[in-house]
């Protein structure tokens, strides 16, 4: 497609965020149950995150994140990216790349 075309269309979609390393926003969608995991997981609760922008609005694609600080579903919450994921759990390092690092009481736009 030719650049001047592809730069015209308008796009529907909200653009995918970034993978970043920065604590980002979510709101919790629901509890992941695993009866076989990596045994570094056993004792770690998993939660079904969706990204939200500061207004509240869904961006990008849900994913699972390991939950140090005991949220529920539908609370917002900060999750962070990468290798910083497993920090809160050291010495230990479960194999995870995202872990909700806070719970979100408001905030004001």
């Amino acid at each position: 497609m030719p650049r001047s075309l592809a730069s015209s269309t308008p796009s529907t979609r909200r653009p995918t965020p970034r993978r970043s390393r920065f604590m980002q926003m979510a709101r919790v969608i629901g509890d992941v149950v695993a009866t076989m995991k990596d045994a570094n997981l056993a004792s770690h609760k998993l939660l079904m995150l969706q990204p939200i922008l500061p207004d509240k609005q869904p961006v990008g694609r849900p994913l699972v994140a390991l939950d140090c600080v005991s949220a529920g579903v539908g609370e917002y919450v900060f999750f962070v990216r990468g290798r910083e994921a497993s920090f809160p759990f050291l010495p230990a390092e479960p194999p995870t790349d995202a872990c909700v690092v806070g719970i979100i009481d408001s905030w004001a736009v």
